[in-house]
């Protein structure tokens, strides 16, 4: 069956041929012309068709029902409208790219995929459906259709259109970039310190570039920004325009790109984006197998702590604590009508010199009064030794320094409950 029109005789694709011979030397089949496509008077009979464009199915009834299976796509071709729209190996955008068409190139529409659909800025899935296409020069894979021209053609020439004659270089440094997974420069940042904040990390910050739909994004906390346009093009050494919008970006080194846009008073605003040593998902996966360890360690050394003085504080499998008898804390630390009870956050990082006096830090989120309060730790064969950190110690999630003058609570294991020296300063 013939999966691409040809031109002389004008032979619409989807149309059963008898195949003679396979040259692999050539790659090419030599096939027979139906009479109906004959020219009139023409005796010659046999033509060569390219590997590519013909699928070979077997005898002729296997071939006739594929033809009909194939009828409701066979006449329907698409022109790309944007330079590098890619072609992928599954109909998703986020998979392996095996082909970047130029503006202008046409495509054989084979049979509609079902798959994801690129994101708009709204968050709303874009408009279109995936094809499963195929390349004049015989390269096939998924290519989302909201980018495309559909049309139908029955034979002949398929007229390329103007922007599509001239050729355009390959630019493989463009496309590593388009191949990368970007994300703000802080999640490198967080990664080289060794500082993961799991409340800042997310898939959703990010450039991307939208070479699928031909939409670029730059999705930060600060902003939301959407530059449709028609091509990536270079313009120097690692630099390249977005043509038809204001956006540019800049290589600064293999893992590093700035991507640049003009506002609407005609400043340049710059974001910087990095590549990361694994997937955020990875990252979250990590953080969260540590705070789960940093807690496993509280819940096994208890899981219940007592004080005569403040209470007792238990932790739960669930990652919850429950505190009762805190009176004398409130309202200096606890605030007042605050229930005992709420989640605990390990995720907190301790300055370089903290570090080697306490083992680590962690905030009891009391959900009635919609607060956390945070302490610093340490656990002994004895019990759980707490030290109060105020907001204005914290760093983000560091601990950068002790108040003073400080305020420590000092709590036994139920099974080394004795009369206990509690000091407070």
């Amino acid at each position: 069956m013939l999966l691409w029109a040809i031109e002389e005789p004008a032979v619409p694709s989807g149309t059963v041929m008898p195949v003679y011979i396979k040259s692999n030397i050539n790659q090419v089949w030599v096939v027979g012309v139906p009479e109906a496509y004959r020219k009139d008077g023409s005796a010659f009979d046999k033509l060569e068709v390219p590997l590519s464009k013909l699928e070979l199915v077997g005898g002729r009834i296997a071939a006739q029902k594929r033809a009909e299976s194939f009828s409701a796509l066979a006449l329907l071709y698409g022109e790309t409208m944007q330079d590098g729209l890619p072609i992928r190996s599954d109909p998703d955008n986020s998979t392996r790219r095996t082909y970047r068409l130029r503006r202008g190139e046409v495509i054989k529409v084979l049979e509609e995929a079902p798959g994801n659909p690129p994101i708009s800025a709204s968050g709303e899935p874009l408009p279109g459906v995936w094809y499963k296409v195929l390349t004049e020069n015989g390269s096939v894979g998924y290519c989302f259709s909201y980018r495309l021209r559909l049309f139908e053609h029955a034979g002949g020439p398929l007229g390329a259109a103007p922007f599509a004659e001239e050729e355009k270089e390959d630019d493989p440094e463009l496309d590593r970039i388009l191949a990368k997974t970007w994300h703000p420069e802080s999640y490198g940042e967080m990664i080289a310190k060794g500082r993961i904040d799991l409340d800042a990390l997310s898939r959703r910050w990010r450039f991307s570039p939208g070479q699928d739909a031909g939409i670029a994004h730059i999705y930060v906390p600060e902003a939301n920004l959407t530059f449709p346009y028609t091509a990536i093009r270079r313009e120097g050494t690692r630099f390249w325009r977005f043509d038809g919008s204001s956006l540019q970006m800049r290589l600064r080194s293999d893992s590093v790109l700035e991507a640049q846009c003009t506002e609407a008073d005609g400043a340049l605003r710059t974001f910087v984006f990095v590549t990361l040593p694994a997937t955020v998902d990875d990252l979250i996966v990590q953080e969260t197998a540590r705070l789960e360890t940093l807690f496993k360690n509280l819940y096994d050394a208890g899981p219940s702590f007592h004080s005569v003085n403040y209470g007792t504080l238990s932790f739960s499998p669930e990652g919850r604590f429950s505190w009762t008898g805190f009176d004398f804390l409130v309202p200096r630390i606890i605030p007042p009508g605050a229930v005992g009870e709420g989640a605990v956050n390990t995720g907190f990082f301790l300055d370089t010199a903290l570090a080697a006096w306490y083992d680590g830090a962690f905030s009891l989120y009391f959900e009635a009064a919609d607060l956390s309060v945070h302490f610093l730790y340490i656990l002994d064969n004895q019990g759980l030794r707490l030290e109060y950190v105020p907001e204005a110690a914290l760093s983000g999630i560091t601990v950068m320094r002790q108040t003073e003058p400080p305020v420590v609570i000092y709590f036994f294991r139920a099974d080394r409950l004795r009369a206990e020296r509690t000091l407070v300063f």
